[in-house]
Protein backbone atom coordinates (compact mmCIF):
# COMPACT_ATOMS: atom_id res chain seq x y z
CA UNK A 1 0.00 0.00 0.00
CA UNK A 2 1.61 3.31 -0.81
CA UNK A 3 0.77 6.88 0.79
CA UNK A 4 1.16 5.87 4.22
CA UNK A 5 3.24 7.84 6.13
CA UNK A 6 5.61 6.02 8.29
CA UNK A 7 7.45 8.21 11.06
CA UNK A 8 10.24 6.80 13.52
CA UNK A 9 11.41 8.17 16.62
CA UNK A 10 12.86 7.33 19.71
CA UNK A 11 10.72 8.05 23.33
CA UNK A 12 12.56 8.84 26.01
CA UNK A 13 11.81 6.69 29.11
CA UNK A 14 12.97 5.21 32.55
CA UNK A 15 14.36 1.88 30.50
CA UNK A 16 16.38 4.08 28.30
CA UNK A 17 14.95 4.85 24.42
CA UNK A 18 12.61 3.05 23.05
CA UNK A 19 12.54 3.23 18.99
CA UNK A 20 8.83 3.04 17.77
CA UNK A 21 7.83 3.94 14.09
CA UNK A 22 3.53 5.10 13.91
CA UNK A 23 1.25 5.40 10.96
CA UNK A 24 -2.63 6.70 10.60
CA UNK A 25 -4.87 7.93 12.92
CA UNK A 26 -7.71 7.00 15.37
CA UNK A 27 -7.52 4.70 18.20
CA UNK A 28 -4.12 3.95 18.85
CA UNK A 29 -2.86 -0.12 18.32
CA UNK A 30 0.83 -1.12 19.96
CA UNK A 31 1.70 -4.25 17.86
CA UNK A 32 4.51 -6.85 19.49
CA UNK A 33 6.70 -8.41 17.66
CA UNK A 34 7.75 -12.35 18.27
CA UNK A 35 11.77 -12.90 18.96
CA UNK A 36 14.37 -11.77 18.44
CA UNK A 37 12.65 -9.91 15.65
CA UNK A 38 11.89 -6.07 15.48
CA UNK A 39 9.42 -3.27 14.41
CA UNK A 40 10.21 -4.24 10.83
CA UNK A 41 7.51 -7.72 11.68
CA UNK A 42 4.81 -5.31 11.06
CA UNK A 43 6.33 -3.55 7.89
CA UNK A 44 3.56 -5.27 5.56
CA UNK A 45 0.67 -5.06 8.42
CA UNK A 46 1.23 -1.21 9.29
CA UNK A 47 -0.31 0.31 6.22
CA UNK A 48 -3.01 -1.97 5.99
CA UNK A 49 -4.18 -1.27 9.28
CA UNK A 50 -3.42 2.61 9.06
CA UNK A 51 -6.31 3.62 7.28
CA UNK A 52 -8.70 3.19 10.41
CA UNK A 53 -6.47 3.19 13.33
CA UNK A 54 -3.07 4.89 15.00
CA UNK A 55 -0.60 2.22 14.26
CA UNK A 56 2.69 2.38 16.95
CA UNK A 57 4.81 -0.54 15.66
CA UNK A 58 7.33 -0.93 18.48
CA UNK A 59 11.05 -2.37 18.99
CA UNK A 60 10.51 -4.10 22.30
CA UNK A 61 12.73 -3.19 25.26
CA UNK A 62 15.66 -5.24 24.38
CA UNK A 63 15.18 -5.71 20.72
CA UNK A 64 16.02 -4.12 17.93
CA UNK A 65 17.11 -0.58 18.27
CA UNK A 66 15.53 -0.33 21.31
CA UNK A 67 17.80 -0.10 24.76
CA UNK A 68 18.35 -3.26 26.26
CA UNK A 69 18.40 -4.47 29.89
CA UNK A 70 21.34 -5.33 32.28
CA UNK A 71 22.71 -8.57 30.21
CA UNK A 72 22.67 -10.19 34.12
CA UNK A 73 19.37 -9.57 34.89
CA UNK A 74 17.06 -12.17 33.38
CA UNK A 75 14.59 -11.18 30.87
CA UNK A 76 11.23 -11.64 31.55
CA UNK A 77 7.20 -10.89 29.63
CA UNK A 78 6.97 -8.65 32.67
CA UNK A 79 10.25 -6.67 31.69
CA UNK A 80 9.02 -6.41 28.40
CA UNK A 81 5.57 -5.38 29.80
CA UNK A 82 6.96 -2.46 31.37
CA UNK A 83 8.77 -1.59 28.38
CA UNK A 84 5.11 -1.13 26.31
CA UNK A 85 3.61 0.82 29.09
CA UNK A 86 6.72 3.29 29.19
CA UNK A 87 6.47 3.43 25.50
CA UNK A 88 2.29 4.30 25.91
CA UNK A 89 3.36 7.22 28.51
CA UNK A 90 5.61 8.60 26.47
CA UNK A 91 3.38 9.12 23.78
CA UNK A 92 0.91 10.04 26.43
CA UNK A 93 -1.78 7.10 25.35
CA UNK A 94 -4.60 7.06 27.51
CA UNK A 95 -5.99 3.76 26.58
CA UNK A 96 -5.04 1.41 23.55
CA UNK A 97 -5.44 -1.91 21.76
CA UNK A 98 -2.70 -4.51 21.92
CA UNK A 99 -1.29 -6.97 18.94
CA UNK A 100 0.89 -9.44 19.74
CA UNK A 101 2.82 -11.96 17.50
CA UNK A 102 4.25 -15.16 19.21
CA UNK A 103 6.64 -13.32 21.95
CA UNK A 104 4.41 -10.40 21.19
CA UNK A 105 1.33 -12.69 22.34
CA UNK A 106 2.70 -13.07 25.63
CA UNK A 107 3.43 -9.37 26.29
CA UNK A 108 0.38 -8.30 24.88
CA UNK A 109 -1.90 -10.70 27.53
CA UNK A 110 0.62 -9.26 30.40
CA UNK A 111 0.08 -5.98 29.36
CA UNK A 112 -3.59 -6.32 29.22
CA UNK A 113 -3.68 -8.03 32.90
CA UNK A 114 -1.38 -5.16 34.38
CA UNK A 115 -3.24 -2.35 32.73
CA UNK A 116 -6.97 -3.28 31.97
CA UNK A 117 -7.88 -0.04 32.27
CA UNK A 118 -6.36 1.27 29.82
CA UNK A 119 -5.90 -1.71 27.27
CA UNK A 120 -9.30 -1.63 25.09
CA UNK A 121 -8.97 -5.11 22.85
CA UNK A 122 -6.31 -7.80 22.61
CA UNK A 123 -4.74 -9.53 19.52
CA UNK A 124 -2.85 -12.45 20.41
CA UNK A 125 -1.27 -13.66 17.08
CA UNK A 126 0.09 -17.30 17.42
CA UNK A 127 -0.19 -17.24 20.88
CA UNK A 128 1.13 -20.32 23.68
CA UNK A 129 -0.85 -21.34 26.79
CA UNK A 130 2.43 -21.01 29.21
CA UNK A 131 1.16 -23.13 32.11
CA UNK A 132 3.71 -25.46 33.93
CA UNK A 133 3.76 -28.22 31.73
CA UNK A 134 4.93 -25.98 28.53
CA UNK A 135 7.07 -24.38 31.17
CA UNK A 136 8.92 -27.94 31.11
CA UNK A 137 8.87 -28.58 27.51
CA UNK A 138 9.98 -25.61 26.87
CA UNK A 139 12.64 -24.82 29.05
CA UNK A 140 15.27 -24.67 26.84
CA UNK A 141 15.29 -22.73 23.21
CA UNK A 142 15.07 -25.06 20.47
CA UNK A 143 15.87 -22.60 17.85
CA UNK A 144 18.09 -19.82 17.86
CA UNK A 145 20.86 -21.08 19.82
CA UNK A 146 23.51 -20.46 17.22
CA UNK A 147 26.71 -19.00 18.83
CA UNK A 148 28.99 -16.78 16.65
CA UNK A 149 31.46 -18.53 14.63
CA UNK A 150 34.65 -17.21 12.40
CA UNK A 151 33.55 -19.12 9.77
CA UNK A 152 29.73 -17.26 9.34
CA UNK A 153 28.52 -20.77 10.10
CA UNK A 154 26.30 -19.80 13.27
CA UNK A 155 24.32 -17.84 10.28
CA UNK A 156 23.66 -20.98 8.33
CA UNK A 157 22.24 -22.34 11.44
CA UNK A 158 20.15 -19.25 12.05
CA UNK A 159 18.17 -19.99 8.84
CA UNK A 160 18.13 -24.06 8.98
CA UNK A 161 16.54 -23.71 12.51
CA UNK A 162 13.87 -21.76 11.61
CA UNK A 163 13.24 -22.93 7.72
CA UNK A 164 11.49 -25.57 8.16
CA UNK A 165 8.48 -23.83 10.16
CA UNK A 166 8.83 -20.90 7.12
CA UNK A 167 6.81 -20.67 3.64
CA UNK A 168 8.64 -22.31 0.72
CA UNK A 169 9.60 -19.81 -2.06
CA UNK A 170 9.74 -16.54 0.78
CA UNK A 171 13.72 -16.38 1.56
CA UNK A 172 13.43 -12.83 1.81
CA UNK A 173 11.56 -13.34 4.86
CA UNK A 174 14.14 -14.83 6.82
CA UNK A 175 16.84 -12.71 5.44
CA UNK A 176 14.90 -10.55 7.46
CA UNK A 177 14.87 -12.78 10.50
CA UNK A 178 19.00 -12.80 10.02
CA UNK A 179 18.91 -9.06 10.15
CA UNK A 180 17.52 -9.11 13.56
CA UNK A 181 18.82 -11.91 15.05
CA UNK A 182 22.46 -9.99 14.44
CA UNK A 183 20.84 -7.08 16.50
CA UNK A 184 23.83 -5.27 18.69
CA UNK A 185 23.11 -6.24 22.48
CA UNK A 186 20.85 -9.18 21.53
CA UNK A 187 21.39 -12.71 22.48
CA UNK A 188 17.99 -14.50 21.23
CA UNK A 189 17.77 -16.85 23.63
CA UNK A 190 16.94 -14.69 26.34
CA UNK A 191 13.58 -13.72 24.60
CA UNK A 192 12.74 -17.24 24.16
CA UNK A 193 13.87 -17.73 28.30
CA UNK A 194 11.62 -15.28 28.52
CA UNK A 195 8.95 -16.84 27.48
CA UNK A 196 9.03 -20.41 29.60
CA UNK A 197 9.80 -18.71 32.68
CA UNK A 198 6.19 -16.64 32.50
CA UNK A 199 3.61 -17.97 35.15
CA UNK A 200 0.88 -17.32 32.51
CA UNK A 201 -1.75 -18.97 34.48
CA UNK A 202 -1.76 -16.64 37.17
CA UNK A 203 -2.22 -13.49 35.16
CA UNK A 204 -4.70 -14.54 32.78
CA UNK A 205 -7.76 -13.84 34.88
CA UNK A 206 -6.39 -10.18 35.22
CA UNK A 207 -7.73 -9.40 31.56
CA UNK A 208 -10.83 -8.62 31.23
CA UNK A 209 -10.59 -6.85 27.64
CA UNK A 210 -12.26 -8.58 24.36
CA UNK A 211 -9.70 -10.97 23.11
CA UNK A 212 -8.86 -12.35 19.03
CA UNK A 213 -6.50 -14.91 18.77
CA UNK A 214 -5.20 -15.30 15.55
CA UNK A 215 -4.38 -18.74 14.68
CA UNK A 216 -2.01 -19.98 11.26
CA UNK A 217 -2.56 -23.65 10.96
CA UNK A 218 0.57 -24.22 9.57
CA UNK A 219 2.42 -22.70 12.40
CA UNK A 220 3.94 -26.07 14.66
CA UNK A 221 4.69 -24.07 17.45
CA UNK A 222 1.63 -22.02 18.44
CA UNK A 223 -1.54 -23.75 16.58
CA UNK A 224 -1.87 -27.04 19.07
CA UNK A 225 -2.38 -24.26 21.54
CA UNK A 226 -5.23 -22.46 20.36
CA UNK A 227 -8.39 -24.16 21.92
CA UNK A 228 -6.15 -23.99 25.79
CA UNK A 229 -5.77 -20.42 24.32
CA UNK A 230 -9.44 -19.85 23.83
CA UNK A 231 -10.53 -20.98 26.83
CA UNK A 232 -8.09 -19.74 28.96
CA UNK A 233 -9.22 -16.40 29.51
CA UNK A 234 -12.64 -16.49 32.50
CA UNK A 235 -13.13 -12.87 32.98
CA UNK A 236 -12.40 -12.04 29.12
CA UNK A 237 -15.29 -9.81 27.85
CA UNK A 238 -15.41 -12.15 24.98
CA UNK A 239 -12.49 -14.64 23.10
CA UNK A 240 -12.81 -14.84 19.47
CA UNK A 241 -10.58 -17.27 17.19
CA UNK A 242 -10.07 -16.27 13.81
CA UNK A 243 -7.86 -19.65 11.57
CA UNK A 244 -5.72 -17.93 8.46
CA UNK A 245 -5.56 -21.38 6.78
CA UNK A 246 -1.88 -22.11 5.07
CA UNK A 247 0.16 -19.38 7.61
CA UNK A 248 3.20 -19.95 9.12
CA UNK A 249 5.34 -19.06 11.47
CA UNK A 250 6.24 -15.47 9.89
CA UNK A 251 2.45 -14.85 9.72
CA UNK A 252 2.75 -10.92 10.06
CA UNK A 253 4.92 -11.00 6.69
CA UNK A 254 2.97 -13.83 5.09
CA UNK A 255 -0.20 -12.67 5.01
CA UNK A 256 -0.69 -9.52 6.51
CA UNK A 257 -3.76 -8.47 4.11
CA UNK A 258 -5.42 -11.91 5.70
CA UNK A 259 -4.72 -10.85 9.15
CA UNK A 260 -5.82 -6.72 8.79
CA UNK A 261 -9.13 -8.48 7.69
CA UNK A 262 -9.62 -10.37 10.65
CA UNK A 263 -8.27 -7.42 12.91
CA UNK A 264 -10.12 -4.83 11.24
CA UNK A 265 -12.89 -6.64 11.78
CA UNK A 266 -12.39 -7.42 15.27
CA UNK A 267 -11.63 -3.78 16.24
CA UNK A 268 -14.93 -2.09 14.61
CA UNK A 269 -16.68 -4.67 17.40
CA UNK A 270 -14.85 -2.91 20.22
CA UNK A 271 -16.43 -0.27 22.36
CA UNK A 272 -13.25 1.18 24.09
Amino acid sequence: MTGVEMKYGYADTALGQLHYVEAGQGEPIIVLHQTPRSLDEFAELVPLLAPSRRVIAMDMYGFGMSAKPDPSEPQTIEMYATGVLALADALELEKFAVLGHHTGSFVASEVASRAPERVTAAVLSAGEYMDAATRAAESEPKVDTATTQEDGSHLVQFWQDRYPAYPVGRPDILNRFVRDVLAPGLDPKNGHLACSRYMMEERVGLVTCPILIVAATEDPVSYPHTERLQNGYPNAKSVQVAEIVGGHVPLMEERAEDVAQVVLAFLAGVVA
